[in-house]
């Protein structure tokens, strides 16, 4: 259970904080892309110092699901891990509306471009972050993995630069999902559910491609 829990807080965090950026930046129009890329990857960073030698701090359902595909996990691990992550965002965002009442998108993540263009974006960009992530925690390398929480909310912060413009820059379908459910705005939901997971199905047999 401590290892649930520990998804379901940091989840809460990446959202709350990531998504919360968003809101106070429509609401102040203070720091736009910089500083929503910037709270995105410090946050992620934070997390996974905080959490990372209890769950993991995969914070993330598509980065659970290629490990669980790399049987790294139980069924029953990966199955809790996704519920307590999903729950985490939820409440986040819930939090955020009670904040902030008069905002209707509470960081929902939209399709700005053509769909194909979020989608292979969002694909792309979750490839390249689990690729970050399985490189810095498979290596054996102590330097790296000491290093991983900023290397990873790095690689996050970079692809938000990228990708937020075109696709608002999910790369986790919790993330996108809180806003969503206490929004009621499912609308595109299925790319930021789909589009993550292949991205790191494929990062997950690059890898193994890579390193055999």
């Amino acid at each position: 259970m401590r290892k649930y829990i520990a998804e379901l807080v940091g989840t809460f965090g990446l959202v709350f904080v990531g998504t919360g950026a968003i809101v106070v930046s429509e609401h102040s129009q203070s720091f736009g892309i910089v500083g929503i890329a910037l709270a995105f990857g410090l946050i992620v960073t934070t997390m996974i110092y905080v959490f990372g030698n209890i769950s993991g701090s995969h914070i993330n359902p598509a980065v659970t699901l290629s490990f669980a595909l790399d049987k790294a996990m139980t069924k029953k691990d990966t199955v809790y891990y996704i519920i307590f992550q999903i729950i985490g965002a939820v409440l986040a965002s819930f939090l955020l509306s009670i904040l902030f009442p008069d905002n209707k998108n509470l960081g929902l993540t939209k399709v700005s471009g053509t769909i194909a263009q979020s989608f292979v974006m969002e694909v792309v960009s979750t490839f390249l972050m689990m690729l970050v992530i399985l490189g810095v925690t498979r290596q054996g390398n102590k330097e790296t993995k000491a290093l991983a929480g900023i290397i990873i909310g790095g690689i996050v912060l970079a692809l938000i630069f990228v990708a937020g413009p075109i696709s608002g820059g999910s790369f986790n379908p919790a993330r996108s999902l809180g806003p969503a459910i206490v929004t009621g705005n499912f609308e595109h939901i299925w790319l930021y559910l789909l589009a993550p997971t292949l991205g790191a199905v494929i990062a997950l047999f690059t890898w193994r491609f890579v390193k055999n």
